[in-house]
């Protein structure tokens, strides 16, 4: 997850998904690594652009990103959205 703090959305997000996320299904097959926007980035981590947005969830796979998830949109669609980008990051 790349985050600001200043970032609202980043902050609802941590509010009412957050907590449950770990233990969610897909918590378990993409646990959660937070990174500020402004870096430092995680050594080895190759994105395919670097993100502008707040939140950016993106999967990957040994350091190489496969798919990503830009914006929080809200609770009821946040899970389906990355359920796709999951199933878009197992082809």
């Amino acid at each position: 997850m790349v985050e600001s703090p200043a970032c609202v959305y980043c902050q609802a997000w941590h509010r009412r998904i957050g907590p449950g996320y770990a233990a969610s299904a897909a918590g378990r097959a993409a646990p959660l690594m937070r990174t500020d926007i402004d870096g430092p980035w995680p050594d080895g981590v190759a994105l395919a652009r670097r993100p502008r947005i707040t939140p950016t969830f993106i999967l990957l796979d040994h350091g190489r990103e496969l798919a990503r998830l830009e914006g929080y949109t809200g609770d009821n669609s946040f899970y389906p959205l990355i359920g796709r980008m999951l199933a878009q990051g197992a082809r």
